[in-house]
C-alpha cells in the first residue's frame, strides 16, 4: 500500500473517536500499516475513563469454576465407651469381729439403800457363802465407788466398741441393787467371753497409793485358763501404766498384779478369763484426784482398753 494511503489512513486514526480507534488501528494492521501513537492518543487510550475490552487467548483454558472431585466428610470415630469402674475391694476383715468382752462395772447406785438384798447368802466359789454384794467405798469427800466403776465402765465399754469389739455389762445403769457376784461371774461365763474385767476402786489406808489387777489363785476355768487371765492381768498393768494415769500400787501385789487372791467370788466362779482392777485408793489424795477427774477416768479407760485390744490380739 502507498505512504499517502497509509498516511490518510492513520490520520484519520488519531482523528477518530478512542471508542473507533480500536478497530481503525486493526483495519490499518491488516492493510499493512504502521501505525505510530501520538501523545494525544497515548494518553486517551491509557485514560482509566474509557473502559477497554480485553480479549481472552483462545489457547488459555478458562479457570475451572468447579473442583475435580468432591471431598468426603471425614468420619466421626465411634464414641470409645468408658471402662466400667471396679468396685472397690471390700475391707480386709476386722480380727476383733467376733470377740466378746464383759465388763464388770463394781457395786451398785441403790446397794446401800438395800441392805437385805445385798447381804443375802450366795456361792463364793470355794464351796462356802459370802454376801451378795456390798455397798462400795468412797473418797474422803463422797465420790462413790459405784460412781466411779460405772463411768470408768462406759468409757471403756466406747472405746472397745469403736475398735469392733462386742461388749457386754453385768449391770446397765448405776441406779439399781447387784447383781450378786455369782450372777456376774455367770454373766461373763455365759457370754463365752473372750476376756472379763471387773473394774473397782480401792478404799484402804490414806498412804497407799497405786493400782493392781487381781487373779484367782484357782483355776475354776483349768490351768489353761488361769494363764490366760494372769496374761491379761499383765497386759492391763502394762496399758495402764504406759498410760501415765497412775503408778502400781506400793501396798499390795507384785508390780500392780495379785495373783494369790481365793477370796473373791467373780473371780473363783469364772470359766473364762477374767481380772479384777482396783483402779486407785480411793482414800488416797493423790489416787482420788485422778479418780474424781474426768480427764482423769479417761485415761484410765484409754490405758485399760490398750491392755485388752492387746490381749485380744495374742
Amino acid at each position: 500500500m502507498s505512504v499517502r494511503v497509509c498516511h490518510g489512513l492513520a490520520t484519520r486514526a488519531r482523528t477518530a473517536a478512542v471508542a473507533g480507534a480500536t478497530m481503525l488501528a486493526v483495519t490499518l494492521a491488516v492493510s499493512g500499516c504502521m501505525v505510530a501513537a501520538t501523545p494525544d492518543t497515548a494518553g486517551k487510550t491509557s485514560s482509566s475513563s474509557t473502559p477497554r475490552t480485553s480479549i481472552a487467548d483462545p489457547s488459555t483454558p478458562a479457570p475451572s469454576t468447579t473442583t475435580s472431585s468432591t471431598t468426603a466428610p471425614t468420619p466421626t470415630p465411634a464414641a470409645t465407651p468408658s471402662p466400667t469402674p471396679a468396685a472397690p475391694a471390700p475391707p480386709p476383715p476386722n480380727p476383733l469381729a467376733g470377740k466378746v468382752v464383759v465388763i464388770d462395772p463394781g457395786h451398785n447406785g441403790a446397794n446401800g439403800a438395800n441392805s437385805a438384798a445385798i447381804n443375802k447368802q450366795v456361792p463364793d466359789g470355794t464351796g462356802g457363802t459370802k454376801a451378795c454384794n456390798t455397798t462400795g467405798t468412797a473418797t474422803n469427800d463422797g465420790y462413790a465407788e459405784h460412781a466411779f466403776t460405772w463411768d470408768l465402765s462406759a468409757k471403756l465399754k466406747a472405746i472397745l466398741e469403736s475398735n469392733g469389739v462386742t461388749v457386754v455389762l453385768t449391770r446397765q445403769d448405776d441406779n439399781g441393787i447387784g447383781p450378786c457376784v455369782n450372777v456376774r461371774a455367770q454373766i461373763g461365763n455365759d457370754a463365752h467371753a473372750n476376756a472379763v474385767v471387773s473394774i473397782h476402786g480401792d478404799g484402804s489406808a490414806a498412804g497407799n497409793h497405786g493400782f493392781f489387777c487381781m487373779t484367782t489363785a484357782l483355776a475354776p476355768g483349768g490351768e489353761a485358763i488361769k494363764t490366760q487371765s494372769s496374761g491379761l492381768a499383765g497386759l492391763l498393768r502394762d496399758a495402764v501404766v504406759a498410760s501415765g494415769v497412775m503408778p502400781v500400787a506400793n501396798y499390795e501385789g507384785t508390780n500392780g498384779v495379785d495373783g494369790s487372791r481365793s477370796d473373791l467370788a467373780g473371780l473363783n466362779l469364772s470359766t473364762v478369763p477374767t481380772t479384777m482392777c482396783e483402779l486407785g485408793n480411793m482414800r488416797s489424795d493423790i489416787d482420788s484426784a485422778i479418780q474424781k477427774s474426768d480427764t482423769g477416768r479417761a485415761k484410765i479407760a484409754a490405758g485399760l482398753a490398750s491392755g485388752v485390744l492387746a490381749y485380744l490380739a495374742e
